[in-house]
């Protein structure tokens, strides 16, 4: 595990800067910051700043907690005797799909990183036969916190995981887990904006943008606060794809269509959207499913965007520089294994299915572990409005670990048949990726 953190700081040094991460470091460098990105993430990015330029601060951070992580899982499954577990989970880290990603400054690889954190250290305690430390707890629940801070959808897989580690029953575990994400939804902006001092942006908004316009455009007559005429531009340009909201945003080619709704009071909004979805659920329901599709991959045709690991920094003039030769050769490497059904979102909610249902006995950070990445998953049914893959990198690594350090839990018999379920729905993603156009691949393609 420490020469595989050493190796990963060595090779992709100083990480990729995407362009979110260009937006928000122009935030750390003005200190003027909006929660259109994570403010939490930006105060550390200030707060490392002193430590070196660029983004080499935080990348070395979000490396070395996800390097942590494993370590910190893997040790004492050796001590006791899993070695070849143990391994597995080195063998998890360095996977394409979730490495390729974590080496990118964003603040999906800064929440996975303090969750795998956070697993490690209170996951290894419980490996190794023992209760956490309070000590334990404080640093893995400062880790969590950030974790959700830095992610709006991370509550809906650190509210259960919390749950779930705790040593309650069901009722009160359920209880919690909905209380938590309740919370954390009312609190999160408080923090943001009084706390870290960020100003609204509008973001709360573009969820229930992309749902009103969708239902507008699917079901005819429907009140969703957008004309007759803007529901006809929209549906002529086609500007609701179940790929992403961004055809809808300010600069997109429909963004003037949707903009009383960008410019309505939040209350009346949110009222807005609750009404059209409780008037229209079969138009909402055909919406959120064709976007879950997407986001999950299922029936996609082959080289759907936004699932290759990034292989240059974005173009920028604030000095963020691209790792070398070697960092993109294995990026490039990595964007022939997402194709494969280890980057495919759905074969790791199957996963997680059959792991969760085949566990028999205690198996306590497995059963977590599944459960979290089951739940978050489950937020994308209604909070989702883009089908990056790196949206998806907390619940596949999740699903990979349980699955190591459950095995001896496992029932076999259980296993096989939700394994075999889990292949059969990989047949018609087979075919669909064979039979289906292929997708343009630019930005400005899947805009257009």
């Amino acid at each position: 595990m420490l020469a595989g953190w050493a190796l990963t700081l060595a090779a992709y040094w100083p990480g990729f800067a995407m362009y979110d991460t260009l937006m928000q470091y122009r935030q750390v460098l003005s200190g003027r910051f909006d929660d259109w990105h994570p403010p939490v993430m930006a105060r550390l990015w200030q707060a490392l700043a002193p430590l070196g330029g660029g983004q080499a601060p935080l990348f070395v951070a979000q490396v070395t907690l996800y390097w942590l992580g494993f370590a910190l899982l893997a040790l004492p499954l050796a001590r006791g005797g899993r070695v070849r577990a143990a391994l597995a989970l080195g063998a998890v880290a360095i996977l394409p799909p979730f490495l390729g990603w974590q080496v990118a400054v964003l603040k999906d690889a800064q929440m996975t990183g303090a969750l795998l954190a956070a697993v490690g250290v209170i996951g290894g305690a419980r490996l190794a036969g023992r209760r956490p430390a309070g000590a334990e707890w404080s640093g893995a629940a400062a880790l969590l916190l950030y974790a959700v801070l830095v992610r709006a959808n991370a509550v809906f897989a650190v509210a259960p995981l919390v749950a779930m580690l705790l040593p309650l029953r069901w009722r009160a575990r359920t209880a919690l887990a909905l209380g938590g994400i309740v919370a954390t939804i009312a609190l999160s902006p408080i923090v943001n904006h009084r706390l870290l001092g960020a100003s609204d942006s509008g973001v709360a908004r573009t969820q229930p943008i992309y749902d009103l316009a969708a239902i507008a455009v699917r079901a005819p007559g429907a009140v969703t606060g957008l004309s007759a005429m803007a529901v006809a531009h929209i549906r002529a340009r086609g500007c609701v794809k179940p790929f992403f909201w961004d055809p809808l945003s300010d600069s997109g080619p429909c963004g003037g269509d949707v903009a009383p709704l960008a410019h309505m009071p939040m209350t009346r909004l949110d009222l807005l959207w609750a009404q059209a979805i409780a008037s229209h659920p079969l138009a909402y329901g055909a919406h959120r499913l064709a976007h879950l599709n997407s986001t999950d991959r299922w029936l996609v045709p082959w080289r759907w965007p936004g699932a290759a690991p990034t292989i240059r920094s974005e173009r920028n003039d604030l000095g963020l520089r691209s790792p070398g030769t070697i960092a993109r050769m294995l990026q490039c490497f990595g964007g022939y294994v997402v194709e494969t059904p280890l980057g495919w979102p759905f074969v790791w909610i199957g996963l997680a299915l059959a792991g969760l249902v085949a566990l028999d006995g205690e198996a306590v950070l497995a059963r977590a572990l599944f459960v979290s990445a089951l739940a978050g998953e489950a937020s994308f049914a209604v909070v989702s409005i883009a089908s990056d893959l790196r949206y998806h990198l907390w619940m596949m690594i999740a699903t990979a670990i349980g699955l190591v350090i459950g095995w001896p839990a496992f029932d076999r018999r259980r296993l096989r048949i939700g394994l075999g379920l889990m292949a059969s729905a990989c047949i018609p993603a087979v075919v669909a990726r064979i039979a289906l156009p292929f997708p343009p691949l630019t930005y400005a393609g899947m805009l257009g």
